[in-house]
């Protein structure tokens, strides 16, 4: 069987994205597992690569739109410019290249060359001084597969915690709690469940917007108004959601381990309390999206970039996670587009059970 191809931005050159990326390739185990290919400079890899003080590791350079090798690593060279790189700085330089490079691994995504695309962190800053026109990743590629809408979805095993509302502020969140935007969220989050999770019924559990999920009312009326008629919508339409649940009881309790996915109504709703308990091992995950796209749950880190002090274990489970979810989809559709491997699969996990 073909070997999967998992690109990888290099995100912003002034980070550690390229230490934590060369730090998880450095194990040649993972060139037994897929083909990896980097989207960036040689020249600039060869800088973090000294820096990382990792000898046995070799990669060869291409021009876009060359083959690339298994069993080696390769660099698509996306310029050839001197770039500048200053670690630990936000520059605008930092944030061209970094789209620069994105955008090619976006096309070779969308055509068909990598099965699915690892995002090293980008600084928002200095992609908005280099004119990025997107608050961040989700939000370019969402655009890029004209996708009518997708869902953050964060990822540690099985914990799984989408948001509603991604980069906003605060003030915006509650105009955002709208039936519409709740449905088309539940609906992408039940397929990825399904399609690229290999989970046959989904439980999704629905947190309040409000304290304490308003206390019946007391505080704030989204929780009567909006958030329950849909989980009411939603199962008559057969998908099993339940909630909503005051947030803070949900995990402090440990009752989010009842359920294969969590749909938190704003962005540190969810986040906070996933990276309490996932931090060093998260993965970014871009439910909703034609292409699969991970990323590690950390940023650029800038305060010890060029320190070699990176810890590679989120980025090194977002590699897994995209190779598990590439794996995953094959898998799915190939059943699907099989009726009769699909009822036998299913009379043998009758027979084991």
């Amino acid at each position: 069987m073909e070997k999967i191809k998992i690109g990888i931005s290099v995100g912003d050159i002034n980070g550690i994205g390229l230490e934590v990326v060369l730090k998880s390739l450095a194990d040649k185990r993972v060139l037994d597992m897929f083909i990896p290919v980097i989207y960036g400079s040689s020249k600039v890899v060869a800088y973090h690569k000294n820096i990382a003080d990792i000898d046995e590791l070799n990669f060869s350079g291409i021009a876009p739109g060359e083959s690339f090798k298994e069993g080696q690593i390769t660099v698509v060279n996306c310029w050839n410019d001197e770039v500048k790189i200053d670690l630990g700085q936000v520059t605008e330089e930092a944030g061209r290249y970094a789209h620069i490079a994105l955008d090619q691994a976006t096309r070779d995504l969308k055509e068909g060359l990598i099965d699915a695309l690892v995002t090293a962190p980008i600084h928002k800053k200095a992609m908005q001084l280099a004119n990025f026109p997107y608050p961040g990743h989700t939000e370019f590629l969402t655009n890029a597969f004209e996708s009518k809408d997708s869902l953050m979805l964060m990822v540690n095993g099985d914990l799984r915690v989408g948001v509603l509302s991604n980069h906003v502020p605060i003030k915006d969140v509650a105009g955002m709690v709208t039936r519409e935007r709740l449905k088309m969220k539940l609906g992408i989050f039940n397929r990825t469940l399904k399609i690229d999770f290999g989970i046959e019924r989904p439980v999704i559990a629905l947190l309040g917007l409000n304290p304490h999920a308003s206390d019946d009312g007391v505080i704030g009326t989204e929780e009567a108004e909006i958030i329950r008629p849909l989980v009411i919508e939603a199962k008559e339409n057969g998908l099993t959601v339940m909630g909503p649940y005051a947030a803070d009881g949900f995990f402090g309790s440990g009752q989010y381990k009842k359920f294969d996915g969590i749909l938190a109504m704003y962005h540190d709703q969810g986040l906070i309390p996933f990276k309490a308990l996932s931090f060093g091992n998260g993965v970014n995950f871009t439910a909703g999206l034609e292409g699969i796209r991970t990323s590690p749950d950390h940023g650029t880190a800038h305060d010890i970039a060029g320190k070699n002090q990176a810890d590679p274990s989120s980025f090194r489970s977002a590699l897994y996670l995209a190779l598990d979810v590439a794996r995953q989809r094959k898998t799915y559709y190939e059943i699907h587009a099989n009726p009769v491997k699909k009822t036998k699969q299913h009379t043998e996990r009758s027979k084991r059970n």
